[in-house]
């Protein structure tokens, strides 16, 4: 799924809404790493639950836009992150892209974000 010429900005939250922000070249590797850390900042708070990401394709824009939003208020990150997921749905990283994951009601696996 990883092409090594996208880089992902990508902000992570936990039940709570601490978020976290943060910036790889392989986002299945780096949501694996974060479920199997034992220390740090997102560990220590369970930060998880992937809730917003953005896709360049050069690793400097992609530093770029997480050192702009890391900068940011808590009320401007919650405002971009509801402005594509408004209701804090976890988004699933899958062979062909990253989708939200199944709701009952409201969703299924073929639901595609941008």
């Amino acid at each position: 799924m990883t092409d090594h010429h996208t880089y992902f900005t990508y902000l992570l939250a936990n039940r709570n809404h601490r978020l976290y922000v943060g910036m790889t070249n392989d986002l299945t590797r780096r949501l694996s790493e974060h479920l199997n850390v034992k220390r740090g900042f997102a560990a220590s708070y369970r930060i998880t639950k992937l809730v917003y990401f953005e896709v360049f394709p050069d690793p400097n824009q992609a530093l770029k836009s997480e050192s702009q939003i890391k900068r940011w208020r808590r009320e401007k990150k919650i405002a971009l992150i509801e402005s594509v997921n408004p209701t804090w749905d976890e988004l699933v990283v899958q062979e062909y892209g990253i989708s939200r994951p199944m709701d009952s009601k409201k969703y299924n696996y073929d639901t595609k974000l941008k």
